[in-house]
């Protein structure tokens, strides 16, 4: 018999979406390697940053330093002008859950 035990939940992100018409979502886990940057990129979707720290900076905003267990939200409408491992030593881990829309749209482009 087991003790019953009290299902904790907290609280990581409310996004609101927008217009666009969300049909499947795709996961994945991204892995970066110590001081790894990614370049400027729209990318509709949120996450969870499982271990490391990023530097996240959408476009208009100033930058942040998101540490494991943040959530983030990458909007379609703004490019993201960094989404850095903001470690010189330690890698980082986050879990990415793109929006994507029926016509197939690209997970991620590179700009």
């Amino acid at each position: 018999m087991h003790d019953a035990q009290t299902i904790q939940r907290k609280h990581l992100l409310t996004a609101t979406i927008g217009a666009r018409p969300t049909s499947t979502v795709e996961i994945r886990q991204i892995d970066f390697a110590p001081a790894q940057k990614t370049g400027l990129h729209p990318c509709p979707g949120v996450g969870y940053i499982a271990s490391g720290t990023i530097v996240f900076e959408p476009e208009g905003e100033v930058p942040r330093i998101l540490p494991a267990g943040s959530a983030f939200f990458e909007p379609a409408d703004k490019k993201i002008l960094r989404f850095d491992n903001a470690s010189l030593e330690e890698p980082a881990t986050f879990i990415a859950f793109y929006l994507l829309a029926d016509d197939g749209g690209e997970l991620i482009e590179m700009l």
